[in-house]
């Protein structure tokens, strides 16, 4: 085995990781930024519309014979649940501590073996469940807070949370026939289609400032995505995975340095627990505890 190729390429993918969340942190900016005087609705119609925009001329390199697919109601569901979860996300990110909302968007691995396990039928074990009731509190200790343990923006949260890991299950599924980039290419098309249909309501005039905020946010979400995926390709998720929550850290600094956010000691805790709860039911834990 040529341990110093794999030892290059763990360390190129925790660079790419690290580089994806540094991207998504400042999408957040972005996203709190546009949400001062633009509607949800909008914010998540430009993140569809951009990723869309950005692969067309990948499809158009492809061939338009790379869409075809006998999976369209499995798209179509994974787009529905997905964008569900966006809008709630976004919310978040509008209404919390940029810090606390980046929480609800990397919490949600903590519920997919348990959505797994529903859906798919795959084996759940005693540590899974044990790493799911940790971040479970963990989260809510992130949501309790500002205006009681069950608001309304914590709801939000942890129901986007709870939605995006369903996604991830579908996402799972499809990759047994699916490439990816048709994954990707689907979730715009139908994101787009389904999310501009509020835009009948609510659409006006954009300042110049704000179309920037919009389309930067939708940007960086899909250079992003691409630097997380070429991380996945070149070391295994259970040995990288939790560096994603490194984003939660830049959202602390970003938020600290712009609006002044310092996060109370119960997020704290819960920012502890439910990298604990992750670390749990990470591959390479299970791993090392069969080996032993």
């Amino acid at each position: 085995m040529d341990y110093p190729q794999t030892n290059r390429n763990l360390f190129m993918a925790i660079g790419c990781l690290t580089i994806s969340a540094l991207l998504f942190s400042v999408m957040g900016i972005c996203i709190r930024y546009a949400s001062h005087t633009v509607d949800n609705y909008t914010i998540v119609f430009f993140r569809n519309a951009v990723g869309l925009i950005l692969f067309l001329p990948f499809i158009f390199k492809q061939g338009i014979g790379f869409v075809k697919t006998e999976k369209l109601w499995m798209h179509t569901w994974r787009c529905i649940v997905g964008l569900a979860a966006m809008y709630g996300f976004f919310y978040a990110i509008a209404h919390l501590k940029l810090s606390n909302a980046m929480v609800f968007t990397y919490s949600s691995p903590i519920f997919i073996p348990l959505i797994a396990w529903l859906f798919l039928k795959e084996k759940v074990t005693a540590a899974m469940l044990c790493a799911a009731g940790l971040g479970f509190i963990g989260v809510f200790c992130v949501a309790k807070p500002d205006q009681g343990l069950l608001n309304w923006i914590s709801i939000v949260g942890i129901s986007s949370s709870l939605l995006a890991s369903m996604a991830f299950v579908t996402v799972r599924a499809l990759t047994q026939t699916e490439p990816p980039e048709r994954i990707v290419f689907y979730f715009c098309l139908i994101g787009s289609l389904l999310s501009v249909i509020p835009m009948f309501w609510v659409w006006q005039p954009y300042h110049l400032y704000e179309l920037f905020f919009l389309i930067s946010a939708g940007v960086l979400a899909n250079v992003s995505q691409i630097f997380m995926s070429h991380a996945y390709r070149l070391a295994p998720a259970g040995q990288i995975a939790p560096v994603n929550y490194i984003a939660i850290i830049f959202a602390g600094i970003w938020g600290f340095l712009l609006w002044n956010e310092v996060p109370d000691l119960y997020s704290v805790i819960g920012f502890g627990i439910i990298l604990l709860a992750i670390l749990l039911c990470s591959p390479l834990i299970q791993r090392i505890k069969r080996s032993k």
